[in-house]
């Protein structure tokens, strides 16, 4: 006699969203810029630190205080610009309120899994905000040289490199006045209202910008 053969019940589908703290339901597979807010973003980021939190201080380096030093860079390097890259520069790391921040090793080790993450998230992001979903060349390349200044001033100022170590890894400053820029991690909570007024001013800027 056959013994009876037992059916596995079908697996129920993988959870792939998120709730935020502002009731928002985020699909990460498939976002929409209606569940995307400053609120979440400015939060989440505030408390995501950079350098796998190997920083010196008492308060880990966040992903929030980094997107505002990129986005002063950007702003002294490129001035005049308009306000639109410039919020584009304070968001250029927003997927990681999501998706947390790796060392580059790791996201090379990742592959593209965590690059189309990342691309699908900044989409819906940038459409939030009126920003493209994909920046212009020029602008994204100026956008990366402040993200690679701002890592050597991280990296020699908290993160325990040699000025000889960030001059291989992230090139040496283009200009000698950006190592004026002093770095010193803050509480989240301070980050975070300083990347919401950041938004706020930005958003403004732009609201009276002629159409």
């Amino acid at each position: 006699m056959q013994a009876a053969r037992m059916t596995r019940a079908p697996s129920p589908k993988s959870r792939a969203w998120q709730r935020m703290l502002s009731g928002r339901r985020l699909d990460l597979l498939d976002p929409t810029p209606v569940d995307i807010e400053i609120e979440d973003i400015a939060h989440g980021l505030a408390f995501v630190a950079r350098w796998n939190g190997q920083t010196r201080g008492d308060w880990a380096y966040s992903v929030a205080e980094h997107s505002l030093l990129v986005e002063q860079i950007f702003t002294l390097m490129q001035a005049p610009v308009h306000p639109r890259w410039q919020l584009a520069a304070l968001l250029h790391d927003a997927p990681e309120y999501v998706i947390g921040d790796m060392i580059s090793p790791v996201k090379s080790a990742l592959g593209c899994e965590y690059g189309q993450l990342d691309e699908r998230l900044t989409a819906a992001i940038h459409h939030r905000f009126g920003l493209p979903a994909t920046l212009p060349v020029s602008v994204k390349r100026q956008i990366k040289q402040a993200d690679r200044i701002s890592a050597w001033l991280e990296a020699v100022q908290i993160a325990g490199f040699s000025e000889t170590e960030a001059n291989r890894l992230f090139k040496p400053l283009p200009d000698g006045k950006l190592a004026e820029l002093h770095i010193s991690p803050r509480p989240p909570a301070e980050v975070r209202s300083d990347m919401l007024a950041r938004h706020a001013q930005l958003i403004a800027a732009l609201d009276r910008m002629p159409v």
